[in-house]
């Protein structure tokens, strides 16, 4: 039910007065305050938006001694969410150890939400108490708490525990096949995921939107037409609702980017009632990636003329359009325009486009200039890119530089010699190239086979 604009602004009001007078009585004496009613707690604790303000009540009911008056775990659960919900997972395990120490037994209510704020400190050795905690309590095969045992372990890369977690369960719900479907898709285990999808549709289930988002994910990795066209169709019979419909829609179109099947992106694209970041930035990644430069740039430009704000992972995409196409005059400005109309501070990814950029242009003196003045500290493929153009145009001098930090930065790695090596041997130093070849003899250095240090876009 949707009120009025001057009545939701007259309860927003009324919740500031709330506020105001809650913290007022906090501040005049510690000692003397009253114990609000249950339902002042639960209000406040579910419309506060910052962590100070929880804070200050979470010590308000420590003073007033309210959980000793009101210990049902529904109060302790409402504290657990809030910290949880506003990224403060810590304080929510902290407050679920009181619950404990307070004799107050946890429900099928708390272990998820306390799951989930393990699973934001990756504390899977906690997270294994909660288990056992689970199991002690008879939850194991609750539906809600099961997938919160699922994404745990998934995501602290136990998956043989995922699986045992989701096999001892007789009869799984939805959420759980769900949770094991997506743990596998995250984790790059295309296979396992379709594999369990497959397993899930033989014992009767309809997949819903957050199942199909994961599966078409996990399809795009694999690059399987025939498959992505067979899912598509279940994307028909899926159950969406209005969020998930739009995930479903951008999972498609990055599914057949992939799939290099740019045309039945654009159709699913040029279908969608609504469009976000995500759709459009799908779309143009999808062209760059296959070097459709004109298209990807006109797509951004279609983007920002529907007044959809970009961001870091559009210009990503942007940039390594312009690295496919070679316009180093395009990608200046798109770079430029990234920081000073959008206000987007470059990560290490603008940064590695754009130094690939102007070093297959040939302009190593400006890609040099770029790599110094950066912000942040250079990884092994920056250096890389940087060592290829080096290669590629015949820089002796900079390849040297290059080689002294790639040396500094991996010193088990032996390509950046045998590159080096190559370099001296175009330019007929052979004496250099005796050199090198001396000093891996005697670091015993081999060449790994199939790794290069050179790392291209293409």
């Amino acid at each position: 039910m949707s009120y009025p604009r001057p009545v939701r602004s007259c309860f927003k009001q009324q919740q500031r007065w709330l506020m105001s007078r809650f913290f007022l009585t906090c501040r005049r004496c510690f000692s003397v305050v009253t114990v609000p009613q249950p339902s002042l707690f639960a209000t406040l604790l579910c419309n506060t938006t910052r962590i100070r303000e929880l804070n200050q009540i979470y010590a308000h009911i420590l003073i007033t001694r309210f959980l000793e008056s009101n210990p049902a775990s529904f109060n302790w659960n409402n504290i657990i969410r809030s910290y949880t919900r506003l990224e403060a997972p810590r304080n929510a395990i902290r407050v679920y150890v009181s619950m404990l120490q307070a004799g107050v037994l946890p429900d099928r209510y708390t272990l998820p939400i306390v799951l989930k704020a393990v699973s934001q400190t990756f504390a899977t050795e906690l997270g294994k108490q909660v288990h056992s905690a689970g199991i002690k309590l008879g939850l194991q095969s609750n539906e809600y708490c099961e997938t919160g045992f699922i994404n745990l372990y998934c995501k602290a890369g136990d998956f043989d525990s995922a699986r045992k977690v989701f096999d001892e369960n007789p009869d799984p719900k939805l959420g759980s096949w769900n949770a094991i479907i997506g743990g596998f898709s995250q984790a790059g285990l295309a296979v396992d995921a379709v594999g369990v999808f497959i397993d899930m549709k033989r014992h009767g289930f309809r997949p819903d939107g957050i199942t199909m988002v994961s599966l078409t994910s996990a399809c795009g990795s694999i690059g399987d037409l025939y498959l992505a066209l067979q899912l598509h169709k279940c994307v028909f019979q899926a159950k969406a609702s209005d969020k998930t419909d739009i995930l479903m829609s951008n999972s498609l179109i990055d599914m057949y980017g992939k799939c290099g099947r740019m045309d039945l992106a654009y159709r699913v694209f040029a279908t969608m009632e609504d469009r976000n970041v995500s759709s459009w930035t799908s779309m143009i990644v999808g062209y760059g990636m296959h070097g459709h430069v004109k298209e990807a740039l006109g797509c951004f430009q279609c983007m920002r003329e529907s007044g959809v704000k970009p961001n870091y992972v559009t210009f990503i995409g942007v940039l390594s359009a312009c690295v496919h196409g070679g316009t180093v005059k395009e990608g200046r400005f798109y770079f430029d325009m990234m920081k000073n109309v959008y206000g987007i501070r470059p990560q290490l990814q603008h940064y590695g486009c754009m130094v690939d950029l102007l070093g297959r242009a040939g302009l190593l003196d400006d890609a040099r200039r770029m790599v110094e003045e950066m912000p942040v500290k250079p990884n092994s493929v920056i250096w890389g890119c940087l060592m290829g153009a080096c290669e590629k145009h015949g820089n002796v001098h900079m390849a040297e530089w290059v080689a002294e930090h790639l040396q500094a930065l991996e010193p088990w790695n032996e390509g950046v010699y045998v590159v080096l090596s190559n370099i001296y041997a175009n330019k007929g130093l052979w004496k250099e190239v005796e050199r090198i070849r001396s000093f891996m003899k005697g670091e015993r250095l081999t060449k790994v086979p199939a790794y290069s240090i050179t790392t291209k876009s293409d």
